[in-house]
């Protein structure tokens, strides 16, 4: 399990960012495409929003990887 960390300084960090951080995409765009495609899961539900705001605990899922972001 890969884990991403959020800036000390906010809340959240947004799907796209965290699939880019926690290096399963290389860029924005393969972000969005991926997103928008359906192949990505936010908590077990499958997830269109690249901006969906992700807290401390959420577990992403996409191309047999995961991530959980921590504050």
């Amino acid at each position: 399990m890969i884990t991403v960390n959020i800036r000390e300084d906010e809340e959240f960090i947004k799907l796209g960012q965290a699939l880019k951080k926690g290096g399963l995409v290389g860029s924005g765009v393969e972000a969005k495409v991926v997103i928008l495609d359906g192949l990505v899961e936010v908590n077990g539900e499958v997830e269109v929003q690249r901006g969906k705001k992700l807290r401390d605990g959420d577990i992403v899922s996409y191309d047999g990887e995961t991530i959980k972001i921590v504050k």
